[in-house]
């Protein structure tokens, strides 16, 4: 039975994918019901193995798809980390997306391509080889595109066809990285690192630029980061999911386990990588706060925070010190539930209000308290301030820095602090310090619709406060580094 715990949690959420489709558009009750059992049951069953791998148990499962190749499942630690972020955050976006869309049309469709992109997720995170690994990445371009274009007007559809446009040459790259390496390795698993001394040094940096271009499209790190923005013609739900939960947060794990489990932090280290790699993250990181300060709509300056934020991760992996890379496997999380509440309060905001644009928010503390305690907790744990999640994953950061012998990094650290602050604080002040305007609405009477953004708002502060706690984010990235990482 523990053999098949891989294969069954990946099922939770592709056995609901497969059957949505074929629901009827009025037959919100099943469909509702298959979505939420599925979520239900992943996370119960990731709860229930959470004990046994913090002790060292792991868990494989097999597929065969063809002679020579199979599909290999794997739960680990690391695994465990993404899945238990992608399978919390579905299941409040699905109950947050529900109360969203209500009757409207196309439902079977959405929540069909929303859970098969799940179900990519999911095998992203508990691929235990590279091919495994490629197979779910491109289904999660496959899944997310309709996801994108759902509302089916000039803008979404555009923005569909600038994702596609980026994730295609991506994917090339990825794969090319891939069979390159495979060529001269063999099969790459990432509990068994591949013996990398068979190629030259200058190939070896080859496939990792490759590998970095394709996984940076979905990590969106500059200059690959032009869809992310775009893509914000999507629904609120979709914003929400491809922000915090699956599509960039896939391209940084991927990144994640290239640098550990295939090359190695000493070996990046070794070959000249690390520092480019760095480089490129704080870049990003940097241009992604200044570009949020120049937009107008709400979606878009969280989808430049996002572009920004991500690359902690990034940074935390290239810097291979202990340290920072606890600070970037924490940030994965903590970043998630800060995003995750801020769309879902954009989502509200717009639907509850018509607010879309960054002054339609004077006075709407007032009028909207529970939506706006939550945006500004996430708003106020982006900018780090203690004891929030984003504090805790800068901390460490920080240290990472001095530990790895990059002082320059706490520079970085502070310019984007600043820049966070920048252009949080302005949304902040227009909420509770500005009057509303004469013909403002809004109305908090959809409690289902404002219960996942509470949920994940006191769940920034949570991991914040319970930080010590060996079951906390940060004790599970301790875990993770200093018993698989760290010699």
């Amino acid at each position: 039975m523990t053999a098949a715990l891989p294969l069954l949690i990946l099922m939770t959420s592709l056995v609901p994918a497969v059957l949505g489709f074929f629901v009827a558009q009025e037959s919100h009750v099943l469909r509702n019901t298959l979505n939420l059992g599925g979520a239900l049951l992943k996370l119960g069953l990731i709860v229930a193995m959470l004990v046994a791998v913090a002790g060292g148990a792991s868990y494989e499962s097999e597929v065969p798809l063809a002679p020579g190749l199979v599909l290999l499942l794997r739960v680990d630690a690391l695994a465990l980390l993404f899945v238990s972020l992608s399978a919390t955050l579905w299941l409040l976006t699905t109950l947050y997306a529900i109360r969203y869309f209500g009757a409207k049309a196309e439902l079977s469709r959405f929540f069909g391509f929303f859970s098969l992109c799940v179900a990519a997720t999911t095998g992203i995170a508990l691929s235990g080889s590279l091919i495994s690994f490629f197979i779910f990445f491109e289904l999660l371009t496959l899944s997310t595109w309709p996801l994108v274009a759902h509302k089916q007007d000039g803008a979404s559809l555009r923005a569909a066809r600038v994702y596609l446009a980026y994730a295609l040459p991506g994917s090339v790259a990825l794969l090319w990285a891939i069979i390159w390496l495979e060529s001269s390795t063999g099969p790459v698993l990432f509990t068994e690192p591949p013996d990398l001394s068979v190629l030259d040094p200058n190939a070896l940096r080859a496939i990792f630029v490759l590998f970095i271009l394709g996984l940076g499209v979905k990590a969106a790190v500059i200059p690959l980061h032009g869809w992310l923005p775009t893509a914000m013609a999507a629904p609120a739900p979709v914003s929400a999911l491809l922000h915090a939960v699956a599509v960039v947060k896939a391209g940084a794990f991927g990144m994640v386990r290239i640098i550990y489990d295939v090359f190695g932090s000493e070996q990046m280290v070794a070959l000249g990588l690390s520092v480019p790699l760095a480089a490129l993250a704080s870049a990003t990181i940097l241009w992604g706060s200044i570009r949020a300060l120049q937009q107008d709509e709400i979606k878009k300056r969280l989808a430049f925070s996002t572009v920004s934020q991500v690359s902690y991760i990034l940074l935390g992996a290239a810097l291979a010190s202990p340290l920072a890379m606890i600070g970037g496997l924490v940030h994965l999380v903590h970043q998630g539930l800060m995003k995750i509440t801020l769309f879902f309060c954009a989502g509200i905001y717009d639907e509850q209000a018509g607010i879309k644009r960054i002054e339609e928010l004077d006075g709407m503390g007032a009028r909207m308290p529970w939506t706006s305690a939550c945006f500004s907790l996430g708003a106020m744990g982006m900018i780090g301030l203690p004891p929030l999640a984003g504090f805790v994953s800068k901390f460490y950061l920080a240290l990472g820095g001095i530990e790895a012998g990059a002082p320059w990094v706490l520079g970085v650290l502070a310019g984007s602090t600043l820049l966070n602050a920048a252009y949080f604080l302005p949304l902040l002040h227009r909420l509770w310090f500005r009057p509303a305007r004469a013909d403002a609405g809004g109305s908090e009477a959809a409690p289902a619709l404002i219960l996942p953004a509470v949920v994940t708002a006191a769940g920034s502060l949570g991991v914040g406060l319970l930080a010590a706690s060996d079951l906390s984010p940060l004790g599970w990235a301790n875990l993770i580094v200093m018993r698989d990482y760290v010699p």
